[in-house]
C-alpha cells in the first residue's frame, strides 16, 4: 500500500488540455502524486484497454486512482464511467453542458480541436517565431533586434532560453536572448549590441545557490559553477538592470509558463497566437 495518489490524464486526442487542467487543480493540495497520461483513447477498445491500466493501480493502493478526462464521444466515455474503482472528473462534462445551456447552441464535439492548426497562418507564424529565437539564441546574432518584441537578458542558465521558446511557440512572439558576459558585467553598462533597443529589454536573474546547483550539473568543478563566481554574477548582473532601470524578474521557483506570462504582461506584449 502507498500514500501516493495516482493520478491519470485520459484524453482521446495527446492529453495536453487534461494534463493543464488536472495538472493545476493537484497543484492546490499538499499530496504526493504518480502522474500518468494515456493519450488516444478514441475507440471503446482503447477506453477498455486504458481502464484496465488504471483499474491495475487501483488493486495496489489505499485510493481510488483520480482520472481527468477530455474525452469527446460518450460511448468511448461511457467505459470509463462503468468502473466503480476510479474516481472521474470529466472536463467537458463539467463545463460544455453549462455552456451549451447559457449560448443555446449546441457543441461541435470534434475530436482535438483545441490543439489543431486553426488555420495556415497562426501555424506559419509560430514557426516564423520559432526561427528567430533559435536563431537569436544566446546572443549569436544582433542583426535582427529590431523585429523583436522581447529581448531577454541575464547571466548564463538563468531561464532565457526556455523562456524565449516557449514565448515563440505558445504565443508567437518574437524573443531574443542575451547572455551577459564577464566584460559586460565588469562594465555594470549596457552592451553596444543592446543599447538602442532599451525598451525591448527585459532581466531575468536567479538565486545564486540555485544558479551553482544548475551550473555545477552542466559543468561540474568549474569556475563557471563555483558558488562565489555565480555570487558575483548575479549581484553584478541586478546592479546593471537597477542603474540602467531595466525591469527584470526572479525566477528562481518559477515554472517557464509563470515566467512567459509575467514577462507578457510586464512588457505589454502582444500576443499571435
Amino acid at each position: 500500500m502507498t500514500d501516493v495518489r495516482r493520478v491519470f490524464f485520459v484524453s482521446d486526442r495527446t492529453g495536453i488540455t487534461a494534463e493543464a487542467l488536472g495538472h493545476s487543480l493537484m497543484t492546490q493540495f499538499s499530496v504526493r502524486t504518480e502522474q500518468a497520461t494515456i493519450p488516444f483513447v478514441d475507440t471503446v477498445e482503447r477506453a477498455r484497454s486504458a481502464l484496465r491500466r488504471v483499474t491495475s493501480a487501483a488493486a495496489e493502493d489505499d485510493h481510488s486512482p483520480i482520472v481527468f478526462s477530455t474525452i469527446i464521444d460518450p460511448e468511448v466515455l461511457a467505459v470509463l464511467r462503468e468502473s466503480e474503482q476510479i474516481v472521474l472528473f470529466d472536463f467537458f462534462d463539467t463545463f460544455i453542458a453549462p455552456l451549451e445551456r447559457e449560448l443555446e447552441v449546441p457543441s461541435n464535439h470534434v475530436i482535438g480541436r483545441s490543439h489543431g492548426i486553426a488555420d495556415d497562418s497562426t501555424y506559419d507564424v509560430r514557426i516564423d517565431a520559432m526561427n528567430f529565437a533559435l536563431h537569436h539564441d544566446d546572443g549569436a546574432t544582433h542583426q535582427h533586434y529590431g523585429r523583436a518584441d522581447v529581448i531577454l537578458v541575464g547571466v548564463s542558465r538563468s531561464g532565457k532560453t526556455p523562456a524565449s521558446l516557449y514565448l515563440a511557440l505558445q504565443f508567437g512572439i518574437y524573443a531574443a536572448n542575451y547572455p551577459l558576459t564577464d566584460d559586460d558585467l565588469i562594465a555594470i553598462r549596457l552592451p553596444r549590441a543592446l543599447a538602442s533597443h532599451r525598451d525591448k529589454l527585459f532581466g531575468l536573474t536567479i538565486d545564486p545557490d540555485r544558479l551553482h546547483q544548475i551550473r555545477s550539473e552542466r559543468r561540474p568543478n568549474s569556475r563557471y559553477a563555483e558558488l562565489r563566481q555565480c555570487e558575483y554574477e548575479v549581484a553584478r548582473a541586478e546592479a546593471m538592470f537597477r542603474r540602467e532601470r531595466i525591469p527584470y524578474l526572479d525566477i528562481t521557483t518559477m515554472s517557464i509558463e509563470e515566467i512567459s506570462s509575467t514577462v507578457i504582461h510586464q512588457q505589454n506584449l502582444h500576443r499571435r497566437v
